[in-house]
């Protein structure tokens, strides 16, 4: 074989194993658009059916509240306010991250600190602790503070996982941007505040909408902070909507399979429009020059 057809054939293999990485992770979305337009009583009759078997809207009815006087509606209300519950503690959690992560790794990639590595190390630190552990502290706080059920609450909890990776993300690009370009605008007369918010900030655009992005993406889809701080209240996310249709005794799949593929599109749709964003954002800073 000659060194072109091993190329060819390793191209095709590479091919192959990404198709086949993609269907295993894609699956379960297909059964879940799948399963949204079934009974309870098709899903578990024992045959898996690659398309809607005596498809039904009663599912998708039920979790909008707009029809089937299933009793597990009277407990989730409207997936339709849950919807609007996450997009405020989404769009919340990506402005408190922005805010806080934007100046905080610029400071950290372009200022000689004597903390910074420790405050780098204690980002890291903070990834990797359990979210259930950081839920029973934060509830314990927020009752102090009177913040319990209440969306300034969720906003900060998910802003703890949603700042460090924010901040880690944004010092690597920053890392990568030559010293020059701030120098000759200091030399044209900006002042610091000018320099970070015409120069720096345009060319930091994909990091940023990156960061934007996971830290939405980690308000919607947070389930621990809401089900710890969100302790009975009004407030609902789509996440406890789809939890509260699983009952002690009986639990409606149709509807659970109908509210989780409500809930992916928002973020679906999001991932798809800024997808370009993403591939750029978390490469920015591997390189630098």
């Amino acid at each position: 074989m000659t060194r072109l057809e091993r190329s060819r054939a390793l191209r095709w293999l590479c091919t192959l194993a990404s198709i086949v990485a993609l269907a295993v992770i894609l699956f379960p979305v297909y059964a879940i658009v799948v399963g949204s337009f079934e009974s309870t009583e098709t899903l578990f009759s024992g045959t898996f059916y690659w398309l809607p078997h005596a498809a039904t809207l009663n599912n998708y009815r039920t979790v909008l509240g707009g029809g089937s006087a299933n009793t597990q509606a009277t407990v989730t209300g409207s997936q339709a306010g849950n919807i609007f519950t996450s997009l405020v503690v989404g769009f919340g959690t990506v402005v408190l991250a922005l805010v806080v992560a934007v100046p905080a790794a610029y400071a950290l990639s372009k200022y000689r600190l004597r903390v910074t590595v420790v405050l780098v190390s204690s980002l890291l630190v903070a990834q990797i602790v359990p979210s259930i552990v950081l839920a029973t502290s934060l509830f314990v706080v927020f009752h102090w503070i009177h913040l319990v059920n209440t969306y300034p609450a969720l906003i900060l909890a998910d802003g703890t996982y949603a700042i460090p990776f924010a901040i880690l993300v944004l010092r690597a690009f920053f890392f990568s941007l030559p010293n020059d370009l701030m120098s000759a605008a200091r030399v044209d007369g900006a002042s610091e505040w000018q320099t970070f918010r015409l120069i720096i900030l345009p060319l930091a655009r994909s990091a940023v909408i990156t960061v934007a992005i996971f830290a939405f993406l980690a308000g919607w889809g947070d389930f621990i902070f809401a089900l710890t701080i969100l302790n009975g209240s009004g407030i609902q996310p789509v996440t406890l909507g789809i939890f509260n249709y699983l009952g002690n005794y009986s639990t409606d799949w149709g509807a659970v399979m109908a509210a989780a593929g409500i809930a992916m599109v928002p973020a679906a749709l999001m991932l798809v429009v800024a997808q370009r964003y993403i591939a750029s954002g978390l490469s920015a800073g591997s390189v630098k020059g």
